[in-house]
């Protein structure tokens, strides 16, 4: 079990774990193991109030990651502490610190955390942009997705085949500096290249095909990598190489895909079970279905008609 903390100002709670213990010195989520026949929740609540000396009112369900150490297995549970009280403290003498999630480099979490830190930065809703046929007017464009950053939406694709590649650059060039001064991401749909370029706040959606060839992960922790997928070993590619989150689809039926049999709820749930990283719900699913995802485990949802 895992708790994610968070203080008035919106930090995360990080404890080290100390010399002597399997991966000593790299930051995690504070938390332990259940006892047997333990409830969740109840194991959770003892291992905080041992570790820090609090009392834990409320939590809910943030993510499962089910991670391997070599040949030792194990399922990290991680919760989201809403209420608690008393002043967190280090009773087994672990070091503490606060970070606000956003500053925190993966690199110093231990790898099975690490999935915990991209679900608590990603947001619910993942819009595409649309497959429009040129000619298109870039302005258009730039103000279509400047005002759906204004209004909130923190991580977009730009997702758009039928443009020269140097005009999409352009448009992500163009809306880097709001993006970067709202928190938001900006993603190339496969273009690797075009995101190590721009740099920070530009990050890149890998196609499944892409996906299967890489062999590491293609763009540094401060560039957002997602990836596309559709079955179980795809995900677990995407794990492998380090992605911060994926889409799986399609959950339904589509009116661009109507002959790719799809998931189905049950299927969806279960193959988000076993992957290790955020998994966005795509394909026949609009944001009114939000909470349906999350409750199958997903991350929230990705769409392109249903956001514009």
């Amino acid at each position: 079990m895992a708790g994610v903390l968070r203080d008035s100002v919106g930090r995360v709670l990080l404890a080290q774990r100390p010399p002597g213990k399997h991966l000593a010195g790299l930051w995690e989520f504070p938390g332990g193991k259940l006892e047997p026949d333990e409830m969740p929740s109840t194991g959770l609540a003892r291992e905080l109030r041992e570790e820090l000396g609090i009392d834990v009112e409320q939590g809910t369900p943030l993510i499962r990651v089910p991670w391997q150490y070599g040949e030792r297995g194990l399922l990290l549970d991680a919760w989201q502490i809403t209420q608690w009280q008393g002043t967190p403290a280090s009773l087994e003498g672990q070091a503490l610190q606060w970070c606000a999630p956003c500053h925190v480099d993966p690199a110093m979490l231990a790898p099975a955390d690490r999935p915990i830190l991209q679900a608590l930065r990603l947001p619910a809703r993942y819009p595409i942009t649309p497959d429009v046929v040129l000619p298109a007017d870039i302005d258009t464009w730039f103000v279509r997705l400047r005002d759906a950053i204004t209004r909130g939406e923190r991580l977009l694709q730009l997702r758009l085949p039928q443009w020269p590649l140097e005009q999409v650059r352009e448009l992500a060039k163009r809306l880097q500096p709001l993006a970067l001064t709202h928190d938001a991401q900006l993603l190339l749909n496969a273009d690797i290249e075009g995101a190590r370029q721009l740099g920070v706040g530009v990050g890149v959606h890998l196609k499944s095909a892409q996906l299967a060839r890489l062999t590491e992960r293609p763009l540094p922790w401060k560039q957002p990598v997602g990836a596309s997928c559709h079955d179980a070993e795809q995900l677990m590619q995407a794990v492998r190489l380090g992605a911060d989150f994926a889409t799986l689809s399609p959950l339904a039926v589509t009116a661009s895909h109507p002959n790719v049999p799809p998931l189905g709820w049950s299927q969806f749930h279960a193959m988000v079970e076993v992957a290790a990283l955020p998994v966005y719900a795509l394909g026949g699913v609009s944001p009114a279905q939000l909470a349906q995802v999350q409750q199958a485990g997903g991350q929230g949802v990705a769409g392109i008609r249903a956001f514009w």
